[in-house]
């Protein structure tokens, strides 16, 4: 299948990216594993010392296909402003990143968000790389401080980090626009994580519509009405 982004440097990048990624998938699985064997699973903690640990080196990239699922639903909104919670090495922010820049938008912004500075030190380098860092304001330290302020309407946010996945849709919600979508990864997979955003995004109150996607480890898509 053809990719849709159409920037053969981006792609080549991307490529080294989801592929490291890939590495990592047995290793990081079969730590979830144990972790669940030795009844360390708790869907309503966020994650612990050892947790943080073991992910704090990890690339945990979105996949491909949803990657490029997102770049499309940018490109068909005309996104300018976006915010990422969870960043890690920045491959879902090259895509959305692409989005804008496809989008000839003025003064278009990815607002990133990534905890751990070695993570955010590498995403740097690789938004460098492929050309897109004029484009991307990525924010280090917890994102329920760097969140607070996104600096005007949101038209897209992508939720990629379970253990924070409401505080950051709390925070962003009074500026997404109507219209806007949120897309939020893993939500049929692990589903006992997302008790308390579901709750949320379906509360008539709070003004969304959502439904799930069959990708791979299901996709939540919510577009506020």
């Amino acid at each position: 299948m053809t990719s849709p982004l159409n920037d053969s440097k981006l792609e080549a990048l991307l490529g080294r990216l989801h592929a490291e990624s890939d590495t990592q998938v047995d290793e990081t699985d079969a730590y979830y594993e144990r972790r669940a064997r030795e009844g360390l699973v708790d869907p309503d903690a966020h994650c612990d010392a050892d947790m943080h640990r073991f992910l704090s080196d990890k690339l945990v990239a979105l996949d491909r296909d949803k990657a490029e699922f997102c770049y499309l639903l940018c490109r068909s909104i005309g996104a300018t402003r976006i915010v990422e919670a969870g960043t890690s090495h920045g491959v879902s922010t090259l895509y959305l990143a692409a989005a804008l820049r496809d989008n000839r938008a003025v003064n278009a912004v990815v607002i990133g968000t990534e905890h751990e500075p070695e993570k955010a030190k590498i995403a740097r380098k690789n938004f460098a790389d492929a050309g897109l860092s004029e484009y991307i304001d990525l924010r280090e330290g917890d994102l329920r401080q760097t969140l607070q302020d996104t600096g005007g309407p949101v038209d897209f946010m992508l939720v990629d980090i379970w253990d924070v996945a409401l505080p950051a849709l709390e925070l962003v919600s009074p500026q997404l626009r109507p219209g806007a979508i949120v897309v939020c990864d893993n939500t049929t997979e692990s589903a006992e994580y997302y008790r308390d955003y579901f709750r949320f995004v379906n509360d008539p109150a709070n003004q969304f519509r959502t439904m799930t996607v069959p990708f791979k480890g299901g996709l939540e898509i919510t577009v506020r009405i």
